[in-house]
């Protein structure tokens, strides 16, 4: 998983059980999979995995961006990367019995759009990243408008929306 820290964005890499260098290194060069547009990114906060190794961070160096390693056992320096770790963790997994790697791409797929698209960003106010304008939060008439719920996963998450 990556996380744009501005705008809390969510990318989703390849899925595999057992992940290793050459893996991590090989999902470093398909940034386009993602979606990311790396020329707006400046550095990269990685944790010191052995997963990453030297071909990892010389995709991104390559790309002029810096790559920082977060210190030794400090969890706080990466607060954000393990806050979405800890999300995708609860919302996810802990609901829904994940078969094979394919039903997890899928699982992940639709939890990426949830959270790109309508899970409310406390840092940003509460829009979600792919919002293009802040919804109005003004209710003049409780009785005028209907919420809509639509369930995501099954139930595990439900997003709602106001029909007229």
């Amino acid at each position: 998983m990556l996380l744009e820290h501005g705008t809390r964005r969510l990318h989703i890499t390849k899925v595999t059980a057992r992940p290793t260098r050459e893996w991590a290194g090989q999902q470093a060069r398909n940034p386009a999979d993602l979606g990311m547009r790396i020329e707006s990114l400046r550095f990269l906060l990685r944790d010191r995995d052995g997963k990453y190794g030297e071909a990892f961070d010389t995709v991104f160096k390559a790309e002029e961006l810096e790559v920082i390693l977060s210190a030794p056992r400090v969890p706080r320096m990466s607060t954000r990367c393990e806050r979405i770790t800890g999300s995708v963790r609860r919302e996810m997994p802990d609901h829904v019995l994940i078969v094979n790697e394919a039903h997890a791409r899928q699982i992940l797929a639709v939890y990426r759009r949830h959270y790109n698209a309508h899970r409310p960003h406390q840092a940003r106010q509460q829009p979600p990243p792919d919002a293009k304008e802040r919804p109005d939060a003004t209710v003049h008439d409780l009785n005028a408008r209907r919420a809509l719920r639509t369930q995501i996963l099954g139930g595990v998450i439900s997003e709602y929306r106001y029909i007229a």
